[in-house]
């Protein structure tokens, strides 16, 4: 159980859902062109866990420092599980992904993408030892990394079965794909954010210059604040442009994702306390959620 918690479980499941909605929810039901079997679908998301996994390892183990003064009833590293231990399970987590990258982009007759996997386990790792303590940069990679776990499944799935006849519908579909992993890229830094300015105390103790050191907390949280409008006009602009038709559509997004954004923001805005920023970065979680279960309209948005 303890191993559960340490590869950050729910992030994991999370993934999971995502990918299997893109395939099966998004793909599916329009006869899309698709690369990869089953089996080797699985195995994308296998890899794709396997590698996730691995970084949230290697930065728990960066932060054992931090966590003593951010969330020291939560630590596991150095306290439920040594070190050795996790950082042994880190390096077999990341040959399992970065071995089954280089199976999966073969079997494409793609050998080039085998890369992607070893740059985000590279890129995860230094996030961990180095980016992470720089304001904003770091922020900004770890989300962009989350938008990877979008963009994937086009990478691998859409793009090798594009042909003359079908690359018009290809193309539409990984736009799609696009969309979905910019909200994630918006709705993860926030987070991230609003993660760093939560804990601010451990991090400044631990020498640590994340964006609330480097400029104060209040000037972050306008920061914070002023980056979570983004997510909001994009919702707004996807509504007007392409859901204007169709009434289930909009009221999904209207009561599941505006809504609740729109709540985080005035949150954001009047924050002071490291329970409401807790509150908040809670909230932002379930927008990610409602915001990919989402994907389960499109067979209603696109008849």
């Amino acid at each position: 159980m303890h191993i559960l918690h340490l590869i950050r479980y729910k992030n994991i499941l999370l993934i999971i859902l995502v990918q299997l909605l893109i395939r099966f929810a998004l793909f599916e039901p329009f006869h899309i062109d698709v690369k990869l079997d089953t089996l080797h679908f699985f195995l994308l998301i296998l890899t794709t866990i396997c590698i996730a996994a691995a970084g949230n390892i290697i930065n728990d183990i960066y932060d054992i420092e931090t966590d003593t003064i951010n969330k020291p009833d939560k630590m596991i590293v150095g306290k439920l599980i040594s070190e050795q231990a996790a950082f042994n399970l880190f390096l077999a987590l990341n040959i399992i992904g970065v071995g089954l990258g280089f199976y999966l982009s073969h079997s494409i007759e793609k050998s080039p993408f085998f890369t992607i996997f070893v740059l985000i386990s590279a890129t995860l790792y230094i996030y961990a030892s180095f980016l992470k303590h720089k304001p904003l940069i770091g922020n900004i990679v770890i989300s962009v990394l989350v938008a990877m776990s979008i963009l994937i499944v086009g990478i691998f799935d859409l793009i090798p079965a594009i042909t003359e006849v079908n690359q018009s519908t290809q193309i539409t579909f990984f736009k799609i794909l696009v969309d979905y992993a910019v909200f994630a890229f918006l709705i993860n830094l926030v987070r991230e954010l609003i993660k760093d300015i939560e804990d601010v105390n451990g991090d400044y103790n631990a020498k640590m210059n994340t964006l609330p050191i480097a400029i104060g907390r209040d000037r972050a949280r306008y920061v914070a604040f002023f980056i979570s409008l983004m997510p909001i006009l994009a919702v707004i602009y996807y509504i007007v442009t392409y859901l204007y038709k169709q009434q289930i559509a909009i009221g999904y997004f209207l009561i599941f994702v505006l809504g609740p954004l729109l709540y985080s923001s005035i949150k954001i805005y009047n924050a002071t306390t490291k329970k409401q920023y807790h509150h908040i970065s809670t909230g932002y979680k379930v927008i990610m959620l409602l915001g990919m279960l989402s994907l389960l309209l499109y067979p209603f948005i696109l008849k």
